[in-house]
């Protein structure tokens, strides 16, 4: 494996030390960072601060299900000991999601809602959607089961959990051949949900995603409150520090600990384990020397397509009052990738509200900067009283540290394989390889941070 370069005259340095650094603020890490940090480990997370700057909103996960009692985020809330008033915030509705065509807009949620909205719409007929949707729901929920079984990294360290996963996998037959009157409605669900590029969503995670809105989605029904909110402010309560650079640092080697220095001011953060927490094709480009010579950790081809998230501030009388929060505009009323929109609650006393909006292209300059425009395009459309009542939010976009990468396992991995952390051995140097779960979208990130913090912290300890 490779290794970092180890710094010269470090004696100079100021030196900082913790458990574990971790480059990143993605969820993976920040769940991974609860976990070690349960176990006394102390953690630094290593944030940009155009990142840190941002609004919460604009990270969000547009789609976050399983918040239902025994789904895959109530497991991870739960396992994080998180306190019941806060898991309360954030309870479940009935509505996942508004599916909005050039002729219909069609309400997603949990099964007996669907069924009728298919119906209504002319989907399908009433018989054909109970039984298409009872299939949906049983693939999905034996997913969910395998998901919450799955070790998800490579390690003989974690036992068995639970009951063991069931061995039936993937789709059945009946749903290897979608109707074409909901197929494009499924096919535009699982499209903003998974965090594949190119790869095609394999048939274990796409049996998940089908059926996982049927139970509803996620809803904050308070201002200011969201996942990633709370999950950094469980890092703060288990020993977790957060930290934030504006600079070009330099990924090293100190005595065998690995870490990060700075240009200005001049220290070194050293930990007894790196976690790469971020793209690390984009990670390179940032930490690359002034030769532009990329650490051989982070020397990775870049990917082919990105998430292009816009943020913008619509006044509330500009919202139409049969929209969701959640509104998934369709590939066929787009002319391209689905568009996701999210309208966030009002702040007390606020007259404006947050609305996030994002879609797939291109990791191209110009292919990015034309999916913003057509974002907004879209969203103008949905809000036809928004002149003069809607603008962008502008901030400096993170260059690293973000979640915006679509990227593709390599050849043979990816979900329902296991993924290897290990970047090196000496000095330790993990990964989360959010490509690796990217099939699973938020949920397999949620489930990798779990699993990668407790396998780092026996990695450590053994």
């Amino acid at each position: 494996m490779s290794r970092l370069a180890s710094r010269q005259g470090a004696a100079s340095l100021r030196a900082r030390r913790w458990d574990v650094v971790m480059l990143g603020s993605a969820l993976p890490g920040l769940f991974a960072a609860i976990r070690l940090g349960m176990r006394g480990l102390r953690v630094l997370v290593v944030e940009e601060e155009a990142a840190a700057r941002a609004h919460p909103a604009w990270r969000e996960p547009f789609l976050p299900v399983g918040g239902a009692r025994g789904g895959v985020l109530d497991a991870c809330l739960r396992e994080l000991s998180l306190p019941l008033v806060e898991r309360r915030r954030m309870p479940t509705d009935p509505l996942a999601y508004q599916y909005v065509t050039d002729r219909a807009r069609i309400e997603v949620g949990e099964l007996g809602l669907t069924a009728e909205e298919w119906v209504t719409w002319g989907l399908l007929k009433p018989d054909e959607a109970r039984e298409l949707l009872h299939l949906l729901a049983q693939a999905s929920r034996r997913e969910q089961a395998a998901l919450l079984e799955a070790p998800v990294v490579k390690t003989s360290r974690l036992r068995s959990r639970g009951r063991p996963a069931p061995r039936e996998r993937g789709l059945p037959v009946e749903l290897r051949t979608l109707p074409p009157g909901v197929r494009p409605l499924l096919e535009d669900q699982i499209r903003a949900q998974h965090h594949l590029g190119d790869a095609p969503v394999p048939p274990e995670a796409r049996a998940r995603l089908y059926g996982s809105v049927l139970d509803g989605g996620v809803l904050r029904p308070e201002a200011g409150v969201y996942l990633r909110e709370l999950l950094r402010g469980r890092v703060r309560s288990v020993h977790g520090e957060f930290r934030s650079v504006s600079r070009r640092f330099e990924l090293v080697e100190v005595s065998s600990a690995p870490g990060i220095v700075l240009e200005r001011p001049e220290e070194v953060w050293l930990g007894r384990a790196l976690v790469i927490n971020a793209p690390r094709h984009d990670l390179g480009l940032a930490t690359a020397d002034s030769s532009g010579a990329v650490s051989p950790l982070l020397d990775v081809p870049p990917p082919s397509r990105g998430r292009v998230a816009l943020h913008l501030r619509v006044h509330r009388d500009a919202l139409p009052e049969g929209m969701g929060r959640r509104v998934l505009v369709g590939s066929q009323a787009t002319g391209g990738a689905p568009i996701a929109v999210q309208a966030f609650p009002l702040a007390r006393g606020e007259t404006a509200c947050e609305v996030v909006a994002s879609t797939v292209a291109a990791a191209e300059p110009e292919a990015l900067r034309q999916a913003a425009d057509r974002i907004e395009q879209t969203v103008r459309a949905l809000m036809p009283f928004s002149e003069g009542r809607m603008g962008r939010v502008r901030f400096p976009a993170p260059t690293w540290d973000h979640d915006l990468a679509l990227a593709d396992p390599p050849r043979g991995r990816g979900w329902p394989a296991e993924v290897d952390l290990r970047l090196s051995s000496r000095p330790p140097v993990f990964h989360l390889p959010r490509e690796e779960v990217a099939a699973l979208g938020v949920e397999g990130e949620l489930l990798l941070g779990w699993r990668a913090g407790d396998h780092i912290r026996a990695a450590l300890r053994g």
